[in-house]
């Protein structure tokens, strides 16, 4: 994969964090949560793309399509796990 590629999915899978966090709403910790599952997943969907050889919506080396719906997965699979709120005794 070329820098570019990695430039690109890095701007993508940011945006799409970002704007999970616009929408979803937290604090600072919540945004990097959100990142950093967007990271993951984006670097995830890419990565099975890749391995099976699928092209949906992909530039170049960088296979967008399966890699945001890897994003997106993991952005409300980690949504989910911080509505879980520990016991108070």
């Amino acid at each position: 994969m070329t820098i570019p590629s990695l430039l690109l999915g890095f701007i993508i899978s940011t945006l799409l964090g970002l704007g999970f966090h616009i929408w979803k709403g937290g604090g600072a910790g919540r945004l990097l949560l959100y990142l950093l599952m967007s990271w993951i997943g984006f670097g995830i969907g890419h990565y099975i793309a890749e391995q099976l050889n699928w092209n949906f919506a992909s530039i170049g080396p960088l296979h967008i399509g399966l890699a945001s719906m890897g994003s997106l997965m993991c952005l409300f699979f980690g949504h989910w796990l911080s509505l879980v709120e520990p016991e108070k005794k």
